[in-house]
């Protein structure tokens, strides 16, 4: 592959010890007595995903516009540079650029996405949790290059790493104390220094395997982003953007451009960050918005590609602050030119990766979405995909290792199903993991506990179709430590194939290897017995839409709340 050439600035590899200044405050009237002020515009986008051509279903859309695709994100990136000064714009990102790929990026260890933000100008980019899917070693080659030690270089041109630099100031090497990655960037526009300091959220150790995150420690957000703010100004940095990996969500109502009701995770983070810090870029959540958080620009791009948020920044040219601060999140649509340097990378990858996409592997009779739907108040229950998703791992497992129920997280499922033939590609893209089917005991005490666990965790497991149990919206939530004094889910409620499950008995379930490990939070898990490891769930789901093809969206009725089902 072709590099597209290095636009590093200066980057922070150490921390130092420093105290923090007092903020240097300049009026607009101020500004307007001295030198005219360096107009910056920073053009951001977050969780890509690999999504180097446009998604398909509810995905492939945003704001009721057709979006994204990495021909049109390319120049809509250019159009945007073209109405300021080239020099005077800087492409950041908000991390999970790759991980939960579709196959044309997967089939290559992402690299095609590496190569395709690169070529479009991209600069900065922060770690995201999906950017240690394969481990720090892999994150480390995708960033300075190199053929994959297992695969070599799969498309048979060599790698040659990224053409934008990785910011990662919160997730430490354990054994040393130092950052994985460079913690932050500085860079000058027109004499004038922009700092940026890139991070992943505290938690990606939950929601990451285990393998992913070996050997690393991850950090505070905002305690980290206060440390290198500190650092940036000792070094004479006024203007601090923070790229962030973490966010939040507003009201249904809320469009791109709104901030309604905004909640979630960044709203204490920038709270608690230091008033230096002037932008906040977010991401992980897949959510739109454009916020002033304490004084703070937080913006949000959604996903794949389909947005990229316009910001505008007026620096004083003497101080270094900045004046004024905005933001505007744009539609990448597809009625826009297609870039042609894109067009050419996806085409050579398409030919590496061969017929093998279009493959036929079943039949839907109708749209199958992952959505999921509302079980009470903002708690979300079952998804129609993520449904068909635990009868296909029932299935592969139920003869073959006795499994009479199958649970599926429900960030593994990423993307819809369209009505007609499903190709290989397809299915990839919905499962891209490549977890395997994990086939354990639990006893019944154990699964109670594990359904109240989703609760605690926020996350609703999927369950195949022998799976009913009563959900009590007045029921008590438990405790990380002890999710299992919980009373969510009614007792006595739980049935395995129309036999109620007790406390005593024991029970073969199938889950995938990330939750057998613990992962999002269900912790429950780890304590099951007589653990097999089976196929991969990929193989599991194609099986399953050529067995049962044409397969239909199944009913919403295997979890219920009391308000449908009263309790005796």
């Amino acid at each position: 592959m072709s590099n597209p050439g290095m636009r590093r600035a200066a980057i922070g590899l150490t921390a130092l010890a420093v105290t923090a200044f007092g903020a240097v405050t300049t009026t607009p009237d101020q500004a307007d007595a001295g030198p005219k002020p360096v107009a910056v515009k920073l053009l951001a986008l977050n969780d890509f995903h690999g999504n180097l051509e446009p998604p398909s279903g509810s995905s492939g859309s945003i704001a009721g516009q057709p979006a994204g695709g990495a021909e049109h994100l390319a120049t809509q990136l250019a159009e945007l540079r073209r109405h300021a000064k080239k020099q005077n714009t800087i492409t950041v990102a908000a991390g999970d650029l790759i991980g939960a790929s579709p196959l044309l990026s997967a089939a290559f260890h992402d690299e095609p996405t590496i190569e395709a933000l690169s070529l479009a100008g991209l600069d900065y980019a922060s770690v995201g949790n999906h950017e240690f899917d394969e481990g720090a070693d892999e994150l480390l080659r995708i960033q300075n290059g190199g053929c994959h030690p297992v695969d070599g270089c799969v498309d048979g041109t060599p790698y040659e790493g990224a053409g934008f630099q990785y910011l990662s100031a919160n997730a430490f090497k354990t054994a040393t104390g130092q950052p994985l990655l460079a913690p932050y960037a500085i860079h000058k526009v027109q004499g004038v220094k922009v700092g940026f300091i890139g991070m992943t959220l505290e938690g990606t150790p939950r929601i990451v395997s285990q393998q992913g995150v070996a050997g690393l420690t991850f950090a505070d957000e905002a305690q980290t982003a206060n440390r290198y703010a500190r650092e940036l100004r000792r070094q004479g940095v006024e203007t601090i953007v923070v790229l962030l990996h973490e966010g939040g969500t507003q009201d249904a109502t809320g469009g791109i451009n709104d901030c309604k009701g905004i909640s979630g995770p960044i709203v204490d983070i920038a709270n608690r960050m230091d008033p230096s810090i002037d932008v906040v870029v977010s991401g992980h959540t897949h959510q739109a918005y454009n916020c002033d958080i304490a004084g703070k620009l937080v913006t949000s791009a959604s996903s794949f590609g389909r947005l990229v948020t316009d910001i505008d920044l007026s620096i004083d040219r003497r101080t270094g602050d900045v004046i004024s601060a905005k933001a505007e999140n744009v539609v990448v649509t597809r009625d826009l030119p297609k870039d042609p340097a894109q067009t050419a990378l996806i085409n050579r990858y398409k030919t590496v990766l061969g017929p093998v996409a279009g493959r036929e592997v079943g039949q839907t009779t109708e749209e199958i979405k992952k959505t999921q739907e509302t079980l009470f108040g903002t708690t979300l229950g079952e998804s129609p995909l993520g449904n068909v998703i635990a009868d296909a791992q029932l299935a592969a497992t139920d003869d073959e290792q006795g499994a009479v129920a199958a649970f599926m997280n429900p960030g593994g499922v990423r993307a819809d199903v369209d009505a007609g033939p499903v190709t290989y590609e397809e299915a990839f893209t919905v499962q891209p993991f490549g977890n395997n089917l994990v086939t354990l005991d639990l006893t019944g005490a154990q699964l109670y506990c594990m359904l109240e666990q989703q609760f605690v965790t926020g996350r609703t497991l999927y369950p195949s179709s022998t799976v009913r149990y009563v959900v009590d919206p007045a029921g008590t939530t438990g405790t990380v430590a002890d999710a299992c004094t919980g009373t969510r889910v009614v007792r006595g409620s739980l049935t395995l194939g129309g036999v109620a499950v007790t406390a005593d008995a024991t029970y073969r379930v199938t889950v995938n290897n990330f939750l057998s490990g613990g992962g999002d939070g269900f912790t429950v898990l780890t304590g099951g017995t007589n653990a097999v490891t089976g196929m991969i769930d990929l193989d599991a789901f194609v099986a399953y839409l050529t067995a049962e093809s044409p397969v239909s969206a199944p009913a919403l009725d295997r979890i219920r709340t009391t308000a449908e089902v009263p309790t005796a």
